[in-house]
């Protein structure tokens, strides 16, 4: 740990671990079980608490609040974290504070609020305000549009995008485009397709399974009929995802 990179203004709990390129900027605080890998950024005025590790080239800027005293938290490499964010900073109600998991090379913007349990994959965006309530699972690829919610124990899955203001209150499989309040499928995240595929032949495949599982509903049963004998990936993932979603 190198004094130079840390303002003088800084509190550090013994304990606390700290590679020595981390800057941290003024009146931040550091809590005895934090750990800030090579390359960690820290503007000013944050507080980490609880267990904690933070990768590589993580950027957290100022006035953020991450963790509690009960909470356990991991935020994966080149993850930027704007201001005023919020992460497990709330005791849950129930006292168990589930691990919260974020994911490598991830963007959090202002004001969002993430509470126990959540699990972020990796290259995901969630814009100003949004807030994942307790156990909400996200793959990698999602974007969520500022001001959305995702209610409790719901799973969204890879290459979702969700519009702006949304209240999602069920799993939304994966490469959908959803928006509203209460959120419902718009059709397929089609741009988002188009810029992960090479092969545009594996679009046009999506929206034909797309159509047959949920074209009226959820069709759980040849949703795994499907995942059980289509060979492409991504067709299977997205049957497998609907045949076990919470999905009517």
């Amino acid at each position: 740990m190198s004094q130079n990179n840390i303002h003088k203004s800084v509190t550090i709990e013994d304990g606390a671990k700290i590679a020595p390129s981390v800057i941290i900027g003024p009146f931040c605080h550091i809590g005895k079980d934090v750990e800030l890998k090579d390359g960690v950024i820290l503007q000013s005025n944050i507080i980490l608490k609880g267990k904690m590790q933070i990768d590589e080239d993580v950027k957290i800027f100022s006035f953020s609040t991450i963790g509690c005293e009960s909470s356990d938290i991991k935020i994966g490499e080149k993850t930027h974290i704007r201001e005023f964010t919020q992460i497990g900073a709330q005791e849950s109600e129930d006292g168990s504070n589930n691990k919260i998991i974020i994911g490598a090379n991830n963007f959090l913007m202002g004001y969002v609020q993430i509470f126990s349990g959540v699990e972020l994959g990796d290259f995901c965006i969630v814009t100003n305000a949004v807030r994942l309530y307790e156990n909400v699972k996200c793959q990698e690829r999602v974007i969520i549009g500022g001001l959305s919610v995702v209610e409790a124990n719901n799973t969204i899955g890879t290459g979702v995008m969700i519009g702006g203001a949304s209240v999602v209150n069920s799993d939304i499989p994966p490469f959908m485009l959803v928006e509203g309040n209460k959120a419902t499928i718009k059709g397929l995240n089609a741009i988002g397709l188009r810029r992960r595929l090479e092969n545009r032949g594996d679009i046009e495949d999506i929206k034909a399974v797309f159509k047959k599982i949920l074209g009226t509903g959820a069709d759980k049963i040849l949703a795994q009929e499907i995942a059980d004998t289509n060979p492409n990936e991504f067709i299977k993932r997205l049957a497998s995802f609907v045949a076990s979603s919470n999905l009517k």
